[in-house]
């Protein structure tokens, strides 16, 4: 089954974006390959929601993290693995001549480097399937197999195949006779040359793992441990955003007895970032990948949606308001079949406060009558959560608090249990005398 989203999450996420160095996805694009690369951006993409492969890659990238091995191939010998195989004139094949084989490919291609360049070709495929055997038998020998739950089984399946077979035997492939080269480069292009891809394939993936691991020490990432669906358990100890530099660390604690988390604080008290750190952090986790937390434990969901950044639509004539309804229906019409996480950022603030209280309130309600799903809401208004508090008792108050310096707000960016009572709006603004800038011009 695939982990439901949609591009308003990823942006509001920064899980992917135009701007690479600033997007989770940039955090981890440092692969060597760039076929490494694609495989990467492709399980951005599609993260997993079954629990069994999810377990099977945090395993495998955290056995390369523990046994700190580095990704054993350059990224330019691939890239001219990729020129030599892409090759399909069948006049540059090598075939026995009554000239040396050099001369022939002057005589008959008229290219002075054509020959050089496939002899280039035969040798680095053939110095990337030796170091590939060589990279396998070493992981089989510390117990990748065993420890991870995945297997190279295909890779092995092809290099034991009996042309295989001779490509080993070989004594110095820097120093093959004509003969082993017109060999060599028939089988090499023209009859193994799918399973070269395939070897390929699984070297990219490699790499991505590899890379992964890396990127997770460098940075303190955990491993998170997926639970079974079913029990909306979600528990993040010390999560932190990864984009920050000096991301101050939150805990959350969700289950089906409290599966609707309410969220108010003050502007700039830090509500955003905490629930963008929670969605990343949950993101990352059903792709199996290393999470910006100290511990995390998480029942695997059918998918999540997010609306933190909703822009009004001047296309399609819709006010921000009424963009916020077409999101909510669209949510409304998911948590009612599958298992996911919702964050609403500030629901309804594109409306009167008169209406954002009774829509906040009806609307968080609703979400609490749905316990097969975890719902995240912040919201400014204070009042709605006082409501709420007689209504439902599966929700759970949290606030981020302001603490005063004499007449300048000071935020801690640590979420207490409760509901807010800061109201330093109208402080902010005295602060920065508008109202005094205003009455002087």
């Amino acid at each position: 089954m695939i982990f439901k989203t949609d591009k308003q999450t990823l942006n509001d996420l920064g899980i992917l974006g135009r701007q690479t160095d600033n997007t989770v996805y940039g955090i981890f694009n440092k692969t060597v390959t760039s076929g490494g690369a694609k495989i990467l951006e492709e399980m951005f993409l599609f993260p997993l929601s079954n629990i069994d492969e999810i377990k099977k890659r945090s395993r495998s990238i955290a056995f390369f993290s523990e046994k700190k091995m580095s990704f054993p191939f350059s990224g330019a010998m691939f890239d001219f693995i990729e020129y030599y195989l892409s090759d399909k004139d069948g006049r540059s094949r090598l075939t026995v001549h009554e000239y040396n084989l050099e001369q022939k490919f002057k005589s008959v291609l008229g290219a002075n480097t054509q020959f050089s360049k496939i002899k280039k070709g035969v040798v680095s495929t053939l110095q990337f399937v030796l170091k590939f055997k060589s990279f396998i038998d070493s992981l089989k020998s510390k117990g990748f197999e065993k420890k991870s739950g995945c297997s190279f089984f295909r890779v092995k399946e092809i290099i034991e195949e009996n042309g295989f077979c001779e490509v080993f035997s070989i004594d110095d492939i820097n120093k093959l006779s004509d003969k082993e080269l017109i060999k060599l480069d028939h089988f090499l292009r023209f009859v193994w040359k799918e399973n070269i891809l395939i070897l390929k394939k699984e070297a990219y993936l490699l790499d991505v793992l590899i890379t992964v691991a890396k990127i997770a020490e460098e940075r303190n990432f955990s491993y998170a441990l997926p639970c079974e669906r079913g029990n909306n358990q979600l528990e993040i100890f010390n999560g932190f955003h990864p984009l920050l530099k000096k991301a101050i660390p939150n805990t959350l604690n969700v289950s089906s007895k409290n599966n609707v988390v309410f969220l108010t604080g003050a502007n700039m008290a830090g509500k955003s970032t905490f629930m963008k750190m929670v969605g990343i952090t949950v993101y990352l986790g059903h792709m199996g990948f290393p999470v910006p937390a100290e511990k995390m434990k998480f029942a695997v969901l059918d998918g999540m949606y997010t609306t933190i950044n909703l822009a009004d639509n001047i296309n399609m004539g819709y006010s921000h308001f009424y963009a916020e309804v077409i999101r909510l229906k669209r949510v409304a019409e998911v948590v009612g079949s599958f298992n996911v996480l919702v964050i609403f950022d500030e629901l309804f603030r594109g409306t009167n406060v008169k209406d954002a209280y009774d829509a906040t309130v009806a609307v968080t309600d609703a979400f609490a009558s749905r316990n097969n799903c975890i719902f995240i809401i912040s919201t400014h208004i204070v009042e709605a959560g006082e409501e709420l508090k007689n209504m439902r008792d599966n929700i759970k108050f949290i606030y981020l608090p302001t603490a005063m310096n004499g007449n300048k707000p000071e935020y801690t960016y640590t979420i207490t249990d409760g509901i807010t009572d800061d109201r330093h709006g109208m402080l902010i603004i005295q602060n920065e005398k508008i109202l005094d800038i205003l009455k002087e011009s």
